[in-house]
């Protein structure tokens, strides 16, 4: 038995240095798990800087940006894409930075206070007491693949309500698509920038008209 112990031992220590480089080898292997990729909704890159934008009227109102509300299935940071009607999917290792909603708040109250039309823009939560209000909606925004090429639409609802009377001046929705240039979740985010970049102006262009409309009315 005394003979039989060394070769045991041996090939006990043979197996154990046999576990360690292979456990070593599997740590210098690569992952084989993609890791995710977060996109953004950004400021138009010809917006105007505030040292040019044109100056309020002193008797112009002052607009509270309320928080963008956004529907069921686009109040998160997924990235929705549809191939059938009524359903919605997303994109596994593609990701909003932030929620939609969220990122849309301060481009919303920077295409608003480009126009000149307002003595003020302010987001809320704010100690300030505007005369207008703006009440936005995501109503979608996704990648569509029913034809080729792809295509981003997004709708965005809204609302100028009379802060101090509560009343609604004027709503419109916004409805633009864009053609992507690939078919792949990044040219579905750059499509959707330039969606998103259309509503603003076209958005920003009805505050003005109806806060025009607001200050001649008796």
């Amino acid at each position: 038995m005394s003979t039989s112990s060394p070769a045991r031992l041996g090939r006990l220590c043979a197996a154990g240095l046999l576990l360690t480089l292979a456990g070593g080898c599997d740590a210098l292997r690569p992952t084989t798990t993609p890791q995710p990729s977060f996109y953004s909704l950004d400021r138009a890159r010809d917006a105007a800087p505030p040292a040019l934008r044109a100056a309020a009227p002193a008797a112009a109102p002052t607009m509270i940006v309320n928080p963008p509300q956004a529907a069921a299935g686009f109040d998160s940071q997924r990235i929705i894409y549809v191939r059938e009607a009524h359903k919605l999917e997303y994109f596994v290792h593609s990701e909003w930075v932030d929620p939609p909603a969220r990122m849309l708040a301060p481009l919303l109250a920077a295409a608003i206070e480009n126009t000149g039309a307002f003595r003020a823009v302010m987001l809320t939560p704010s100690a300030a007491v505007g005369d207008l209000r703006l009440d936005t909606e995501i109503i979608r925004l996704q990648h569509e693949f029913q034809s080729r090429p792809s295509r981003v639409r997004f709708t965005l609802r809204a609302y100028i309500v009379d802060n101090p009377t509560r009343r609604v001046l004027a709503w419109r929705e916004f409805d633009e698509t864009v053609v992507a240039a690939s078919e792949d979740p990044y040219g579905g985010v750059v499509a959707a920038n330039r969606a998103v970049q259309t509503v603003l102006g076209n958005l920003s262009a009805f505050c003005a008209e109806t806060a025009r409309s607001a200050a001649k009315s008796p």
